[in-house]
């Protein structure tokens, strides 16, 4: 498969909401149906869904485990989830439900003998979110802030097995400036992993530089539900000749 547009949806008090950088005090809700918006991406032609559960990162427990098995079974394309999870017993819970990866953030950084393990029985199925402001490692729905350098994190996930790995700049993240491709090409030179990446993903010109630095995708989000990306044209757009 070639580069992916990945459109997300982030579930906050049932609704799909964008945060600007983060902020759960800068919350503009889209809409109060997010099944309905994934069955819209679906149909526009997108061949993965993100969804985050917001409540679940800032709480460390799944908070919309209802909504997501709605999404899942409402529609054809596989789901990446992150949020909230942070023991194996809630890996194996949403893989049974149907997800098909499982975003670790907070606990690929706190309990590294957990991602060892969710690694080891879970392979492929688990994917490690890197979300970094000026360079550190932020956790717990990025309100704080860890000693530990965005690559250090992916040498570490990497050895214990990780193939594939979420890039986030929070700076940029729902701030419809651009993705940083300084720090997005450093990690991708170092990574042996496969990167998608996240924030500041604005407009299809932007789309078209993340596919041709090598990257396996992108992950968009506000510019989709403001329509400063229309998603069947992204995806035409970024499919390289012949594919």
């Amino acid at each position: 498969m070639g580069f992916e547009v990945i459109p997300s949806i982030d579930i906050r008090g049932g609704n799909q909401v964008r945060l600007y950088q983060g902020d759960f005090d800068r919350e503009s809700v889209f809409s109060e149906d997010p099944v309905a918006v994934a069955r819209q991406w679906d149909a526009a032609g997108a061949t993965r869904l993100h969804v985050v559960d917001l409540d679940g990162a800032a709480t460390g427990e799944p908070a919309h485990a209802a909504i997501i098995s709605d999404i899942v079974a409402a529609i054809s394309m596989p789901v990446q989830l992150g949020g909230g999870i942070r023991g194996l017993e809630g890996i194996y819970r949403y893989l049974s439900m149907g997800v098909q990866r499982v975003v670790l953030g907070t606990a690929a950084v706190e309990e590294p003998d957990l991602l060892q393990q969710a690694c080891d029985r879970f392979e492929d199925s688990i994917v490690v979110s890197i979300d970094a402001r000026d360079g550190l490692v932020a956790t717990h729905g990025w309100k704080q802030s860890q000693q530990i350098t965005a690559l250090e994190l992916l040498t570490r996930v990497e050895a214990a097995g990780v193939q594939r790995v979420i890039y986030t700049d929070i700076a940029q993240d729902g701030a419809m400036a651009g993705p940083n491709f300084q720090s997005i090409g450093t990690l991708l030179s170092q990574s042996k992993a496969k990167v998608i990446a996240a924030g500041g993903v604005s407009s299809i010109h932007y789309l078209q530089q993340l596919a041709e630095m090598g990257l396996e995708g992108a992950i968009i989000g506000r510019a989709l539900y403001t329509g400063d990306i229309d998603l069947a044209e992204a995806i035409t757009a970024t499919q390289a000749p012949g594919t």
